[in-house]
């Protein structure tokens, strides 16, 4: 299978054609470990649909399940009701939010005889209609040929086909799902050198940024919690900020003024979500190698939201399965704060008062973006340390390094190397390590 075949069936299954008309299906197993408030849940199933163009949501429903059926996740009662309403509403698409095993998908389509994608299909086909840079194209087409991979068994209808071989090693041939695979895998060995160029310039990009004293401050939340709103706030920039899930996916960098006069680098990142793909967050590491880069991180909360606490925990849950440094300062930052009523208004706000981790704002009105950026001047102002160091002839660049960050005090040479005394932040020292 050729790139020009991949690049078909990855068209075919895209289901954003206008007015394709969709249900969505949140199925609420009553069984599964760590299950999710299901009207909430459905909600943002619902919202994910409505950030696809094209689709015209015209159902949207909770089915509680005591557990998933392996054969077609529904029961025998169910699949048939489920059947009548898809046929009564003319549906094209079924959205399921949750995982379905490709059997699954392939029994459920033919019953309903409609097509079907479940949460992480749903999320890499937003993810592909959002992605504008190089690097994003390159990241989506990776975690989506990832997990194309897995569902070969419904891809193609002729999977059960065999190739002819020529007999020098026995059996009967390349089947044809094996000849697929194998044409995806090497496909995403293009995509991954691709991206490996597109990784050492920014890697270059970073070192560059090292050089310049800035810090780098990072914003990060769940989709839809108001990070670029706020970063326009902050930095007078044009990002993409609307009431949609995704609305931002490439990375975005401005420079932004610190009270008393200090610059910094303001990093907005892709939103995270419960359940994300971890297609997604394998493809996306480089992009998100910024937060680990960062001096502070800034986790946006949407505060109004009323599943604001276990938004945050999933957040916090990424973050740590990225390996975030627990020394980085991380600020959380109650936003959109001019959605709650008046009550409600100040009591969050004494309740961030008596927190030096927290900070309500509006980014929308501006409300306490002072403060905000007060509190990230407070959390790069460490105090400094002062130590010796030892460096070998060979550490050129991390030599260089030190003297374009301005912390070596002294300096002097003997037959070992470079003995330095550098007078640094904390923040600097653990840099200088990540050299």
């Amino acid at each position: 299978m050729s790139d020009e075949d991949i690049e078909a069936v990855r068209e075919a299954r895209a289901p954003g054609v206008p007015g394709t008309r969709a249900m969505v299906l949140h199925p609420d197993i009553r069984s599964a470990p760590g299950r999710r408030e299901p009207q909430a849940a459905l909600a943002e199933a619902v919202a994910l649909a409505a950030a696809l163009p094209g689709l015209e949501i015209v159902g949207a429903e909770v089915v509680g399940l005591p557990r998933a059926q392996p054969g077609r996740l529904f029961g025998k009662g169910k699949l048939a009701e489920l059947k009548a309403r898809i046929a009564a509403a003319e549906v094209e698409l079924v959205l399921v939010d949750g995982p379905v095993t490709p059997v699954q998908q392939r029994n459920l389509e033919k019953d309903w005889g409609v097509k079907l994608l479940d949460r992480t299909g749903l999320i890499l086909e937003i993810f592909a209609d959002r992605a504008r840079t190089r690097e994003g194209v390159l990241q989506v087409e990776l975690a989506a040929l990832s997990y194309q991979r897995t569902r070969l068994v419904r891809a193609w209808t002729h999977l059960e086909r065999q190739r002819g071989g020529l007999g020098f090693v026995g059996g009967p041939g390349e089947t044809q799902i094996e000849a697929d695979r194998r044409a995806i895998d090497e496909q995403m060995v293009r995509l991954r050198r691709q991206l490996e160029k597109v990784v050492k310039t920014r890697g270059l990009h970073r070192a560059a940024r090292a050089r310049v004293p800035w810090p780098v401050v990072a914003l990060v939340g769940y989709t839809n919690a108001g990070k670029s709103t706020l970063f326009n706030r902050l930095t007078g920039a044009e990002v993409m900020a609307k009431d949609l899930l995704f609305a931002t996916l490439d990375p975005t960098m401005r420079a932004i003024a610190l009270p008393g006069g200090a610059k910094a680098i303001l990093s907005d990142t892709v939103g995270f979500i419960s359940d994300l793909p971890p297609q997604l967050v394998a493809a996306f590491r480089a992009t998100l190698e910024e937060v680990l880069a960062a001096d502070v991180i800034l986790h946006v909360r949407d505060i109004a939201h009323a599943q604001t606490e276990e938004q945050a925990a999933d957040v916090r849950r990424i973050l740590g399965e990225l390996g975030v440094d627990e020394a980085t300062p991380l600020i959380e930052v109650w936003n959109k704060t001019d959605l709650l009523a008046a009550e409600d208004a100040a009591a969050c706000a004494a309740q961030a008062g008596r927190r030096e981790d927290v900070v309500a704002v509006s980014a929308r009105t501006g409300a306490g973006v002072e403060a905000l950026l007060a509190r990230v001047v407070a959390s790069l102002g460490e105090e400094r340390l002062r130590q010796e160091l030892h460096l070998p002839f060979t550490a050129g660049r991390a030599r260089a390094w030190l003297h374009d960050q301005g912390v070596v005090e002294a300096e002097r040479e003997d037959e070992d190397g470079h003995h330095l005394t550098v007078f640094w932040t904390p923040r600097q020292a653990h840099r200088f390590r990540a050299l």
